[in-house]
């Protein structure tokens, strides 16, 4: 069952508030779609741990962050870095990886296609 999420007023001009935290990026709705990625399965947002803020795809962070983005280390896959948009849940990294594109808390379906451009986010095994 999909909850639906009131916008908030976020501190940051550029951001939305999803469930309580700051979601920044390009028309953001209230579970984390934007501008770029705006499926019925794309309800994720990621934390960049280049500055600490979530955003739902690597092109809304290059469209409003000032500086380039940085991937998660594999060191740190146990850093809660992902958002679910449907319920406000916190994922680690490892956990996201392992969620078989749906959130452990909720059920809902993230978007399996984003595995395509995990390296966007995540740093991954040399090819």
């Amino acid at each position: 069952m999909r909850t639906t999420v009131t916008n908030e007023v976020s501190p940051f001009p550029e951001c939305t508030l999803v469930h309580g935290v700051p979601v920044c990026g390009i028309d953001v709705g209230p579970e984390t779609r934007c501008a770029h990625y705006h499926g019925d399965a794309d309800i994720i947002a990621i934390r960049f741990p280049c500055c600490d803020r979530f955003y739902p795809c690597h092109a809304c962070h290059d469209a409003v962050a000032d500086h380039e983005a940085e991937v998660w280390p594999r060191d740190a896959f146990d850093t809660p870095a992902v958002l679910c948009g449907a319920c406000g849940e916190k994922l680690t990294v490892s956990e996201y990886l392992r969620s078989n594109s749906a959130c452990p808390a909720c059920s809902e379906a993230f978007n399996p296609g984003c595995a395509q451009h995990r390296h966007l986010y995540f740093e991954t095994p040399p090819s």
